[in-house]
């Protein structure tokens, strides 16, 4: 048994020399066809792209990406072929809400974002929408309105005491609208620039909007946004997850509030959750009880928790520190996503 690993999956070395024969780990971006041509698992994260071109001829029947995105892998191409594939949904939800959360917090501190008196648009509901609709509920904004049509069209419910709304009302009425969807370019409800020029001149009736954009790059058409930033319609950008990351807008990355390289999923809890989820996949495809535990490494002794709920948000996460980085070493995306910081989420330190 060959088993093919990302290193940047952590805390999972150990467990693969106990499921594998031969273990070899890489950077994502360098796993190449002769890797994984006599290999049989395939570990990854987003950088990698697993698809004929990667895997044709080779021996490999399951690919697991540690993340929840997964427009990486050519799923059709994959399952046409035989090879099992699976995510990890909901793995870093709770780290992209704390990522909202404290990017709200530094907003209403740094720019006088006023959240009492803001209604919260979330577009995508899934994992990571409702962590963040759990979390801003706690914020005390004005009102809080769900987008999600493809769930609405299957006939879901709203979240408890909520109601779906379209589109056209979150740009009518939102006054910070934050996505949380795939990367999608087909189908009845494409992702793909969902928030294009289209969008940004109907958020113009009422401007000084704030966007967020912690899902992927592509959701959000980024020359639109400079535009609408020129014009006043935007008033905050904060910008997670980029158009041809690594080689990221220099113009985006100055003018954005907040700008930070591809890690609101970054928490040391997410990054735990997703190699448990991983190992569990693994451990299924080889008919083997998982009985690997993960845990993220506690902070450091010094730590010292605030009583104020804000101020520990934020000693727990700064977003204006991965900004300062990014803006500092734009260069360095992925080695900053690479060789993150410790980072914990609020829940773990209330255990």
């Amino acid at each position: 048994m060959k088993i093919v690993c990302d290193d940047k999956i952590p805390y999972i070395q150990a467990a693969l020399h106990e499921l594998a024969d031969e273990v070899v780990v890489k950077p994502g971006r360098d796993i190449t066809p002769d890797d994984v041509r006599d290999a049989h698992i395939l570990l990854v994260r987003t950088r990698t792209r697993c698809d004929e071109r990667l895997l044709g001829g080779s021996k490999v029947f399951l690919v697991v990406t540690a993340t929840i995105g997964y427009d990486h892998l050519d799923t059709h191409w994959l399952e046409s072929h035989g090879i099992a594939w699976a995510n990890c949904p909901g793995c870093n939800a709770h780290s992209v809400a704390q990522y909202v959360q404290c990017s709200l917090l530094q907003l209403k501190r740094q720019r006088g974002v006023d959240l009492a008196q803001s209604v919260l648009g979330i577009v995508g509901v899934g994992h990571v929408g409702s962590a963040v609709l759990e979390t801003a509920a706690r914020m005390g904004l004005k009102r809080i309105l769900l987008c999600d049509p493809p769930r609405q069209a299957a006939g879901e419910a709203a979240p408890e005491g909520m109601e779906w709304s379209t589109m056209q009302r979150l740009e009518q009425e939102a006054d910070i609208i934050t996505f949380h969807t795939p990367l999608t370019s087909e189908g009845p409800y494409p992702t793909l620039h969902l928030a294009d020029e289209r969008f940004f001149q109907a958020l113009g009736q009422r401007p000084g909007r704030v966007i967020i954009n912690a899902a992927r790059g592509g959701v959000v058409d980024e020359a639109a946004l400079l535009r609408a930033m020129d014009e006043g319609v935007v008033r905050e950008a904060v910008i997670d997850t980029w158009e041809g990351e690594p080689a990221i807008r220099r113009e985006l990355l100055q003018r954005a509030f907040i700008a930070t390289p591809h890690i609101a999923g970054y928490s040391a809890d997410g990054k735990a959750n997703a190699t448990r989820q991983t190992l569990r996949h693994v451990c299924r495809m080889l008919l083997r009880p998982m009985t690997f535990e993960v845990h993220a490494p506690s902070l450091p002794a010094d730590f010292h928790p605030s009583a104020d709920p804000e101020e520990l948000a934020l000693q727990l996460y700064d977003p204006l520190a991965d900004t300062q980085r990014l803006r500092t070493s734009p260069d360095d995306f992925e080695r900053l996503r690479g060789d993150y910081p410790l980072r914990r989420e609020y829940a773990e330190m209330a255990k």
